[in-house]
């Protein structure tokens, strides 16, 4: 049986097998923490009930010992999972003494260097855990309002957005590229099936590091038939608050283990900002405030109290340090106030970014140029503002894909929009309406130095019983990191792969 089954059998005796994740251990008594894939269990193997032999066994249990274990199931809701197994019979099926990664602090490069082992960690498993969930509720959302799923083929004969950032390879002897995004399809596909969705891998080949990008990630593209953009808008809102709230509601384990404050999500429940490009830059330069607090100011009073908390942990870590070199402290007593330092070096090591960061984003939102796309910096600053997701349409037609829908009333806009998550996540949904007319399209395909030939397919669509429409693309991985609240995306995928990671 699994551990996700265990309050169906409480009194009674099972057998759990699975991996050692977590283990201490007193002078007749060893506590072991279970973990089987589904979930965790505290497993007491006492002296008295299994017999010395078994008992010695367990002493040897290293962190990712294969073990099964007998016992009898007992509720406790101060355990993980709300039970634990009193062990009357353990069999090792194999002690590991030298597993890599540690009950200590380690290195980025060395998580990821070891990601194939990294994955078993309870705070990856649940990033894993919360981002399944995500997937079957995006599903669950789309299949119950009649859109069809289909496919986009990845490789493409031609660049969907731009040729700057295209994986090229060789096709039977022909050039060919790995998709930037099945959209283009995604059009052809609704004409014929009113409305789809496309859910599969995406490439881009920006040489960035940046915490909110990845070589290959995940998208989920829908497009709607007889839909302007803000029937779009609605959509996007819509779609963003049923899987927020659906994963709030299903994965209350894997979120309190990443300690996220589901409060902040569940925000998605009011009514999203919708902002043009023109009112979202006043807020972002500080000539307009969001409901009293200004984007410059704030920044300021961040990085005063950014400072103020280094300070203190700095002097907590000092204090703690000394007091276990002065010796007289039990085991458990050191060992809880290492634990103390090491997560007071983690809380530095993001502290110390935000100094490092806060003053470029005050200078970089105060000399913004009007006409420019948002950067990573820009989204971040306008969305510390706000509590939810917020929308912004209406962008100027150059920074836009060349597909993009001109706004009929003031040509020089495009009717794309792009949700930025709050508490500083930034974009994770962009969209619009797509222009319906063949003459401006082929002036943007020029425009953008786009090979006309390999575009007539997509022009068809413009020829043969054209309609308003309209889609968006939201990227699976900058989700998870939001709703998990993670520093990086690298964290939100089994095997990540971006500038400078291929292996393992």
């Amino acid at each position: 049986m699994y551990t996700k089954e265990l309050k169906q059998f409480v009194g009674k005796e099972v057998t759990l097998k699975g991996w050692v994740s977590n283990k201490r251990e007193s002078k007749t008594i060893t506590f072991v923490v279970l973990r089987d894939g589904f979930g965790f269990c505290q497993c007491i193997i006492d002296q008295q009930n299994v017999g010395d032999e078994q008992f010695n066994d367990s002493r040897t249990l290293g962190l990712e010992s294969s073990v099964e274990m007998t016992g009898k199931v007992v509720e406790d809701e101060r355990q993980i999972g709300g039970y634990e197994l009193h062990v009357t019979a353990l069999k090792v099926l194999q002690a590991v003494s030298d597993y890599p990664i540690a009950k200590k602090e380690h290195g980025i490069e060395f998580l990821m260097d070891n990601r194939h082992l990294w994955l078993r960690s309870k705070r990856q498993w649940a990033v894993m855990k919360v981002r399944n969930r995500i997937i079957f509720s995006i599903h669950s959302f789309f299949q119950e309002r009649g859109f069809v799923q289909m496919d986009a083929p990845i490789f493409t004969e031609n660049a969907a957005e731009g040729t700057t950032d295209l994986f090229e390879t060789d096709y039977f002897g022909q050039p060919a590229y790995l998709s930037q995004s099945g959209q283009l399809y995604g059009e052809a596909m609704a004409m014929a099936m009113g409305k789809i969705y496309t859910f599969g891998p995406t490439f881009r080949s920006e040489k960035s590091k940046t915490r909110r990008h990845l070589s290959e990630f995940w998208m989920i593209e829908p497009e709607m038939t007889f839909c302007d953009i803000f029937g779009n808008m609605d959509v996007i809102e819509e779609f963003l608050r049923y899987v927020v709230e659906d994963v709030v509601e299903h994965c209350k384990e894997e979120l309190e283990i990443l300690e996220r404050d589901t409060s902040k999500l569940l925000t998605v429940g009011k009514k999203f900002p919708r902002l043009t490009y023109d009112e979202a830059v006043k807020i972002l330069k500080g000539e307009q405030d969001v409901d009293g607090q200004n984007s410059i100011q704030t920044l300021e009073n961040d990085l005063s109290a950014v400072k103020a908390s280094i300070s203190a942990k700095n002097t907590e870590i000092a204090e703690r340090e000394a007091a276990i070199a002065a010796g007289g402290m039990k085991k458990g007593q050191i060992n809880f106030n290492q634990n103390k330092i090491d997560t007071l070096k983690q809380e530095l090591k993001q502290l110390e970014e935000d100094e490092r960061n806060i003053p470029n984003w005050i200078e970089s939102a105060k000399n913004f140029q009007y006409g420019n796309d948002f950067g990573g910096s820009d989204e971040t600053v306008i969305t510390r503002l706000f509590d939810l997701p917020i929308m912004v349409y209406d962008w100027p037609h150059e920074v836009k894909a060349f597909y993009m829908k001109r706004n009929p009333e003031n040509p020089k806009f495009a009717r794309g929009v792009d949700v930025l998550a709050p508490e500083g996540y930034g974009e994770i949904v962009g969209g619009g309406e797509r222009e319906t007319s063949e003459e401006w399209l082929k002036e943007k395909i020029v425009e953008h130095g786009l090979p006309m030939k390999a575009f007539e397919w997509y022009l068809d669509l413009r020829r043969f019983g054209s309609v308003p429409h309209s889609g968006f693309g939201l990227g699976l991985e900058r989700m998870v990191a939001w709703i998990c609240k993670l520093e990086h995306v690298r964290e939100t995928i089994p095997f990540p792969r971006y500038y400078g990671r291929i292996a393992p």
